[in-house]
């Protein structure tokens, strides 16, 4: 029987030789058919992306049916849940990617001003976050929010 990781690695080996066949006859038949070779290759990538977020998934959701089957309490936002570092992860990265347009907005339109209060916001949110996350660690049994 062959691991999980080994499995991985297998994909991993048939989407590098579909990359490989798309590049090839891409070569063969010219600029023509590339949108179609590359909507192809990005349809078995999704496949592939799908098919790991299912897995991924179906084991968490076993992993908590297990806990609570066994009269355990799941843990309040532990692991890659809403309130994982997943979930912090996901919010700085986007912090950062809507930084870009609106700090070019705020300097354009008010200045260092504007800028310094666009900053601010960015700053403030990411830290109202962190400090929520840091309450929830140290006590696991309060009420996260109104929709617990």
């Amino acid at each position: 029987m062959t691991s999980g990781r080994d499995s991985d690695l297998a994909r991993d080996t048939d989407l590098r030789k579909d990359l490989d066949a798309a590049v090839q006859t891409r070569r063969e038949l010219g600029e023509t058919y590339e949108p179609e070779l590359v909507e192809s290759f990005l349809e078995k990538v999704e496949q592939r992306i799908a098919a790991t977020v299912d897995k991924r998934v179906r084991r968490q959701l076993a992993e908590h049916q297990m806990v609570v089957a066994r009269g355990g309490r799941p843990p309040a936002g532990g692991g890659e849940g809403v309130q994982g570092p997943g979930a912090a992860f996901g919010l700085a990265a986007l912090s950062l990617v809507l930084a870009i347009p609106l700090s070019a907005i705020a300097a354009v339109q008010t200045n260092l001003a504007g800028l310094l209060v666009c900053w601010g916001g960015i700053v403030g949110v990411n830290a109202c976050y962190a400090a929520r996350h840091i309450v929830i660690q140290r006590d696991p049994d309060r009420k996260r929010d109104d929709w617990d």
